[in-house]
């Protein structure tokens, strides 16, 4: 059995082990402090949860790399890499501090005006050496949409991760329906 079937497996027998236990362990709101300079390096994408995906989105998506480049010790340049069928789909941003730690914000372009598709990412938790939860919102037309990343430094999480990442997907409305990996 592949990683992320061992994975949804385990999600899925989670979900009905702790359906009915109201004693989550809460998702921290965010770091008091952040370390950029830990934070750099290559991520796994082990879980993705969105209030825009859905069960027929499980098929499109795979898993995937993040790498974070610290630049000028300020602002984060992301770079991404997704297999899809024969080919290598890759994508970047730029990831801009706030003045609140562990706060970004990502301008995406466009044509609909300025400030109109900027995206604001939060480190809600990490350690900086195995696991991170990120949080994600940006305006769309019609939505906001939510985004919710678990991310790896390899394939295992230290005991508790997946829990803090299934907390904080019930924390922001999200079900099992928009849950992608």
């Amino acid at each position: 059995m592949g990683p992320w079937r061992t994975l949804w497996l385990w999600f899925s027998l989670h979900r009905v082990l702790r359906a009915q236990d109201s004693g989550l362990v809460q998702a921290q709101s965010q770091p008091r402090e952040f370390h950029s300079e830990k934070f750099q390096g290559v991520w796994f994408v082990l879980g993705l949860a969105g209030n825009s995906y859905k069960k027929q989105d499980r098929t499109m998506l795979n898993p995937y790399t993040t790498v974070f480049e610290l630049k000028n010790n300020s602002h984060f340049e992301v770079s991404n890499s997704m297999i899809r069928g024969q080919r290598c789909d890759t994508w970047s941003s730029l990831m801009m501090p706030t003045s609140q730690p562990a706060r970004f914000t990502v301008d995406h372009g466009g044509c609909a005006g300025p400030g109109t598709n900027i995206e604001q990412i939060q480190v809600v938790d990490t350690n900086y050496t195995s696991f991170a939860l990120l949080m994600s919102r940006r305006q769309a037309t019609d939505q906001p949409i939510l985004r919710i990343s678990l991310l790896g430094r390899t394939w295992t999480l230290p005991p508790g991760t997946p829990d803090k990442f299934i907390c904080l997907t019930k924390e922001q409305n999200l079900t099992e329906d928009n849950v992608v990996f």
